[in-house]
C-alpha cells in the first residue's frame, strides 16, 4: 500500500514525539488523527501485550465534552442504555443511534459531574451529531472537543507500572470506574478499561503539554517490567470480541444485530432520538447478528474489506475482521450472519482473497 501523506489535517498527537522515537512501524486514520497499527510485528505486539505492560498512544479516541444544565437530558437522547443510575465517577459502554436506531459510534460515556460528561468516541463524526440535537432541540448545554487526549496502560503488569507512578491507590479503582489522580501538579481521570482483555487503564490526558512527561514517566518507571509501546492488537481484539466501529458495524446496524442489546434499555431510556425504532427492533429481534467464526485452513490475508459468508450459493453473512491467532492456532474473525445460519456449529464457507475457506460459526470468543 502506498504512504499515506502527513499534513496538518491528519493530526499528530500529544505523544506522537514518543511513539516515534519507539519505532513505530504503522499508522491508520482514527478520527483524523495518527492511531499506530504496529511497533515490532503484530505477531511480536500480540505477544508482549499478553505477558508484560504496554503504553498506547490512544489521542484518537476523541472526547465529546457536554456540559450545562442538560448535558444528562442530552446524553440519555443520545443512547438507548438507560442512564438514570449512573453516577459521577461511573464509565458506561454506550451505543450511540441515530433515529432509525442504526449504530452511529460505540464510546464510552465518562460521568464527570451532572452537569459535565465526556463521551471517548470510536472512530465517526458524532461531534456534528451532538451538536445538530443540542441546538435543534434548543437545549442549555455546551458540545465541544476539549484538550483531552487519552493514553492507555494495558497487559497484566499494568497495575504495578500504573501503581509506581501514580501511587497504590490506583489498585482500588473498579472495573468501568475512574479516580482522580494528580501527576505534575495536575489532577487526571484515569479508568479501569482499555482496548483489551489484558486489563489495564486508560489515563484522560487533559492537557496537551503534560503528554510526553507523562509517556517518559511511565517508561522510566516500567525498566524492570519490559514496558513497550503498543497500539491495540487486531489479533487479541478479535480474539475478545471486541468490535470495531467501521469495520465491525456501520449506521447501517442496530446495537442488537451487534450483541449490543444487553446495553440497551430501551423502554425506560426516555428521551432517546432512536427509541421507537429500537422498541420495534427489540420486539422482533434482528434477522442477523454478530458471531465468531474459525476460518479454518492456513493464515488468512489482510481483511480489508467484507469477505462474504456463504451456505453454498447462498450469501448468508460477511466477515468483517479476521487475523491467524498463534495462541488458538487458527483464524479468528468477526462477522454478521443471518439467523438461519447463526447457530453454534453450522459449516459455511468464506470467500477470502486467497480463495474459499471452509469455516466454522463459534459460540463464544476465544477469550
Amino acid at each position: 500500500m502506498a504512504l499515506i501523506a502527513p499534513s496538518r489535517r491528519l493530526r499528530r498527537t500529544p505523544f506522537s514525539d514518543g511513539v516515534e522515537a519507539a519505532g513505530v512501524k504503522g499508522y491508520t486514520v482514527y478520527n483524523r488523527m495518527l492511531l499506530p497499527t504496529v511497533f515490532r510485528s503484530v505477531v511480536e505486539d500480540y505477544h508482549h501485550l499478553k505477558k508484560a505492560v504496554q503504553v498506547w498512544d490512544v489521542a484518537c479516541e476523541r472526547q465529546v465534552e457536554l456540559r450545562g444544565p442538560d448535558a444528562g437530558r442530552l446524553m440519555q437522547m443520545l443512547t438507548p442504555r438507560d442512564l438514570r443510575g449512573m453516577l459521577p465517577g461511573q464509565c458506561y459502554y454506550v451505543p450511540i443511534v441515530d433515529e432509525t436506531g442504526g449504530m452511529l459510534n460505540d464510546p464510552v460515556a465518562v460521568k464527570l459531574a451532572e452537569d459535565r460528561w465526556w463521551i471517548s468516541i470510536a472512530d465517526s463524526d458524532l461531534l456534528l451529531w451532538v451538536k445538530a440535537i443540542a441546538y435543534g432541540y434548543r437545549l442549555d448545554v455546551l458540545v465541544d472537543e476539549p484538550d483531552v487526549s487519552p493514553l492507555a496502560v494495558q497487559g497484566p503488569l499494568a497495575d504495578e507500572l500504573m501503581a509506581r507512578v501514580f501511587g497504590d491507590k490506583i489498585r482500588d479503582v473498579r472495573f468501568f470506574r475512574f479516580g482522580w489522580f494528580e501527576f505534575q501538579g495536575r489532577d487526571l481521570a484515569i479508568a479501569r478499561s482499555g482496548y483489551s482483555k489484558q486489563g489495564g487503564f486508560e489515563i484522560y490526558v487533559e492537557g496537551s503539554d503534560i503528554g510526553m512527561p507523562l509517556w517518559n514517566a511511565l517508561f522510566e518507571a516500567g525498566k524492570d517490567l519490559d514496558v513497550h509501546a503498543g497500539c491495540p492488537n487486531l489479533i487479541e481484539r478479535i480474539e475478545g470480541g471486541l468490535l470495531s466501529y467501521g469495520n465491525d458495524m456501520t449506521d447501517d446496524n442496530t446495537p442488537h444485530e451487534c450483541g449490543l442489546g444487553r446495553f440497551c434499555n430501551t423502554q425506560s431510556a426516555i428521551g432517546c432520538v432512536g427509541r421507537d425504532a429500537l422498541l420495534r427492533v427489540a420486539k422482533e429481534g434482528p434477522v442477523k447478528q454478530i458471531r465468531p467464526i474459525e476460518i479454518h485452513g492456513d493464515a488468512v490475508a489482510p481483511c480489508d474489506r467484507l469477505w462474504p459468508v456463504m451456505d453454498g450459493d447462498l450469501h448468508v453473512g460477511n466477515v468483517s475482521s479476521a487475523a491467524w491467532s498463534p495462541d488458538y492456532n487458527t483464524n479468528v474473525s468477526i462477522g454478521m450472519v443471518r439467523m438461519t445460519h447463526w447457530n453454534a456449529g453450522t459449516e459455511l464457507d468464506v470467500i477470502t482473497p486467497d480463495g474459499v475457506r471452509p469455516a466454522t460459526v463459534f459460540e463464544a470468543f476465544w477469550q
